[in-house]
């Protein structure tokens, strides 16, 4: 009985021995860490800890700063703000957004009514115009799976002039509200003084929201669009050109960073502006700000006032901008500014210093690749982190604000297509553009994810996915006129295809108004020869996406278009180094007529050219594409009402795309254009309103587009030897040289 005693003792005490000493060192542990995280708290509090707070009281040391009192917010107490700007704060598309009604209805946009006495500023009235104006609008509700609002929402700040009252009563009594599902509804500032919440004043329910300024915790993640803040100056189309020359060298400008406007005193974003200064060394960084603003700027005014204001007149905004690398984009009363859109048209690079900013368009941009993001609390290493960025980093910034610009930013109408795109893309995942599509050249609004969602298919992409066009081509003959003759210049035309090692098949495209002759009639070819009847009455026919089209590469031609086998493979093999661009024989020009102020059109021979006309031109068969499903139903219209200037179009469009000229190739040296006896064509060419028509059209395509896509070239490229006195032996497209 002792002896269990003793063992029941002895295995007590060796219970507490190994308690101690695992137990311990774990107890240990636990207090350690829970030291460390006490004092980490405690730093983070302090954060940030500045070497020089007695020049820098004012921003390092800010008992209840704007700044630092959002980062000490709980994770909780942000979710709470945030559902108290929207109720719906856990809404995606999957959740709040009838996917079925677009898939039933295809991708419409319906724009309520607009309601007597509804006042609409000038910048939302660009906005439903550019809505109006795409090929996604529907004036019948019934079509339509996106909703927008007539109400003019841009402005709701309530010290605003613009702003709207009772929005709430207006947009319950609507009777396709449904709780905002399916709606979109525009914002550009939001909130009021001194807090400028994001509050919109009134519940959106489930409606996504397109909004400036867009905090990261209120941003709802692939249902809601950051978009930009613009001015009410911001052109509606086309928009200024980006002001970097090509290939400018050297990449730094006179002025490494700079920035001029406004100081707030007090109030939320006073913090961040009240320390510029301290950037400033007059050299090569200019960091100017102002107090002059606001009608009671002088009762807050302070001892720094007087002097900012006289160094601030020293300089001027736009030499600035002209001729600095960086420009500093601080936040203003709200996060977005107008000098993010300003710096990227000026190929200034920004630098931003707006924490917790979703930056516009975040979802498909690749923002690394153009703008700098600093953080508020680090004012003072910007200068430091600009300076060690390398040339070649700064040359490849500087292009890509100018790509960005031109692509999504340069108009509201880019805007606003940019922002539908968007969402059209989550709705129909299975064809959506992926990010190289939208961070490359020519951007996500000329890449139509309904053609293909593979970059490999796309021309302009051949060169970044190391490919080449396969050397073949599909000849697309547009036919008006009936067969009468063996000797008509359509059949000589067959036979020069026909003999071509690098035709794949030939397509008539009979668009006469007799009846299509039997295949007897037709020459016989070892290539497919395939017939499609055209719409008589539609000239967009000819570049319709026809399924019969099995090659990247299309030569479109005329019915009495001459030219030889030679001539065409040469124009071809010219393509095959040109996939994205129309390379072909024909050359027109346009000029701008400052007697007139109007776009003109002249078909004279110069030394300069401005379009190649598809009367025998190759280009990508994904043209067929866009002009079909890109360009508005008004221009087509347009053009089956003139019956004319398609050939015009395609030449707009295709520069629109590339930014490059047309291509032209060289052709026999007494070749002339001819023209047939009979069919439209000669009567076209002899009404003399056929020449007028085609100047219209070009200001016509000019205002469409906002601006002048064409681009003028010298560029005529020629078969080596072409013009040496050799013999013709030593040639390989030898009776280009003959007459």
């Amino acid at each position: 009985m002792q002896a269990r005693k003793k063992y029941i003792s002895i295995a007590f005490c060796a219970c507490w021995l190994l308690l101690f000493y695992f137990g311990g060192s774990q107890i240990r542990q636990l207090k350690f860490l829970a030291r460390r995280q006490s004092e980490e708290t405690a730093m983070a509090r302090r954060w940030p800890a500045w070497d020089d707070q007695a020049s820098l009281k004012s921003f390092a040391e800010q008992p209840g700063g704007d700044v630092d009192a959002r980062l000490r917010e709980s994770p909780r107490l942000k979710k709470e703000n945030r559902e108290m700007v929207y109720k719906d704060s856990r809404c995606r598309m999957e959740t709040c957004f009838d996917l079925s009604l677009c898939e039933k209805r295809g991708f419409r946009v319906y724009i309520y009514p607009q309601a007597k006495g509804d006042k609409v500023s000038e910048s939302y009235q660009k906005i439903l115009a550019s809505i109006q104006g795409s090929r996604y609008y529907t004036p019948d509700p019934q079509q339509a799976c996106l909703f927008v609002m007539s109400i003019d929402t841009l402005d709701r700040d309530q010290l605003s002039l613009q702003y709207i009252h009772d929005v709430d009563n207006k947009i319950q009594s609507f009777p396709l509200w449904n709780n905002g599902r399916n709606h979109l509804i525009f914002n550009l500032y939001s909130g009021t003084w001194p807090d400028y919440t994001e509050d919109l004043g009134f519940d959106v329910g489930q409606a996504m929201v397109a909004k400036a300024s867009f905090y990261m915790e209120s941003y709802r993640p692939h249902f809601d669009v950051s978009i930009p803040l613009f001015s009410r100056e911001h052109p509606q189309k086309g928009g200024g050109k980006g002001w970097l020359l090509n290939n400018n060298v050297p990449p730094r400008r006179k002025y490494l960073l700079v920035f001029k406007g406004k100081r707030y005193l007090t109030g939320i974003g006073s913090d961040t502006r009240n320390a510029l200064h301290h950037i400033h060394n007059g050299k090569d960084i200019i960091s100017l700000t102002t107090c002059k603003h606001g009608k009671d700027w002088e009762k807050h005014k302070d001892s720094r006032c007087d002097r900012d204001n006289l160094e601030y007149e020293k300089y001027d905004y736009q030499e600035l901008l002209h001729n600095s690398t960086f420009c500093l984009v601080p936040r203003g009363r709200r996060l977005g500014s107008f000098r993010f859109l300003e710096s990227l048209q000026a190929a200034c690079i920004p630098v931003l210093l707006s924490n917790g900013w979703e930056l516009p368009f975040s979802e498909v941009i690749d923002w690394s690749k153009a703008v700098v993001v600093g953080d508020e609390r680090l004012l003072l290493q910007v200068p430091s982190t600009v300076r060690s960025i390398d040339n070649d980093k700064i040359l490849a910034f500087r292009q890509h604000t100018q790509f960005l610009w031109d692509a999504y930013f340069s108009s509201v109408e880019k805007i606003v297509s940019t922002t539908l795109e968007i969402i059209k893309d989550r709705i129909f995942t299975h064809v959506s553009r992926n990010k190289l599509m939208w961070n490359k050249l020519p951007g996500g609004l000329f890449v139509l994810p309904q053609y293909s969602t593979h970059t490999a298919d796309f021309p302009f992409y051949y060169l970044d996915e190391g490919l080449t066009p396969k050397k073949e081509f599909t000849g697309l003959i547009y036919a008006v006129s009936p067969l009468v003759s063996q000797s008509q210049p359509i059949i000589k035309l067959i036979l020069a295809l026909a003999k071509s090692k690098y035709c794949a098949q030939i397509i008539i495209l009979w668009n006469c108004d007799k009846p299509l002759p039997p295949r007897g009639k037709w020459p016989s070819t070892r290539l497919p020869l395939i017939f499609i009847r055209g719409e008589r009455k539609a000239m967009s026919s000819r570049f319709f996406p026809y399924d019969a089209i099995t090659t990247d590469a299309v030569l479109s031609l005329d019915e009495d278009t001459v030219l030889s086998t030679n001539e065409i493979d040469f124009a071809f093999i010219v393509w095959c180094s040109f996939p994205d661009r129309i390379v072909g024989y024909p050359a027109r020009s346009h000029f701008w007529d400052s007697s007139k102020g109007l776009w003109g059109y002249t078909s004279k021979w110069t030394n300069e050219y401005s379009m190649v006309l598809t009367g025998a031109a190759f280009y990508h068969r994904y043209y067929h594409h866009l002009f079909t499903h890109y360009l508005p139903i008004s221009l087509h219209a347009l053009l089956d009402q003139t019956a004319n200037c398609e050939d015009i179009l395609m030449n707009f469009l295709v520069s629109a795309v590339t930014k490059l000229p047309s291509i032209k190739v060289t052709q026999k040296k007494q070749y002339k254009e001819t023209l047939m006896q009979q069919g439209s064509k000669t009567t076209l060419w002899a009404n003399p309103d056929h020449f007028t028509q085609r100047q219209n059209c070009i200001n016509t395509f000019a205002s469409w587009f906002g601006s002048m896509p064409l681009v003028q070239s010298q560029l005529r490229l020629d078969p080596v030897l072409f013009k040496d006195q050799v013999s013709i032996l030593r040639k390989k497209y030898r009776d280009i040289e003959r007459p």
